[in-house]
């Protein structure tokens, strides 16, 4: 459990840094009635991807990405929204 913990971190630091520009951008906006936060586009790349990610903030939420399940990016986005992730350090190439 603590490796996969550190494998996550790892992850969601890969992905602050390669949504750092859309983060800038979009945090605090709202798209389809759900303010975007950091959080939740975090939550949203490890669901769908930073790619997808990036698609559903740029079209302005009409590229949304859903899982299997039907779980969305959007549904990522909104569930997500709010959480302290400032301990998330960009990192291009993050270390387990």
């Amino acid at each position: 459990p603590a490796q996969q913990e550190k494998a996550f971190e790892a992850l969601c630091s890969l992905n602050k840094y390669i949504l750092r520009k859309d983060i800038r951008r979009s945090v605090g906006t709202k798209i389809n009635g759900v303010t975007i936060t950091e959080s939740g586009i975090l939550a949203a790349a490890h669901l769908g991807g930073a790619g997808n990610v990036k698609k559903f903030l740029r079209s302005g939420g009409g590229d949304n990405k859903s899982d299997a399940f039907g779980t969305s990016i959007q549904n990522y986005m909104q569930l997500f929204s709010g959480y302290d992730v400032s301990s998330i350090e960009a990192n291009k190439n993050p270390v387990i």
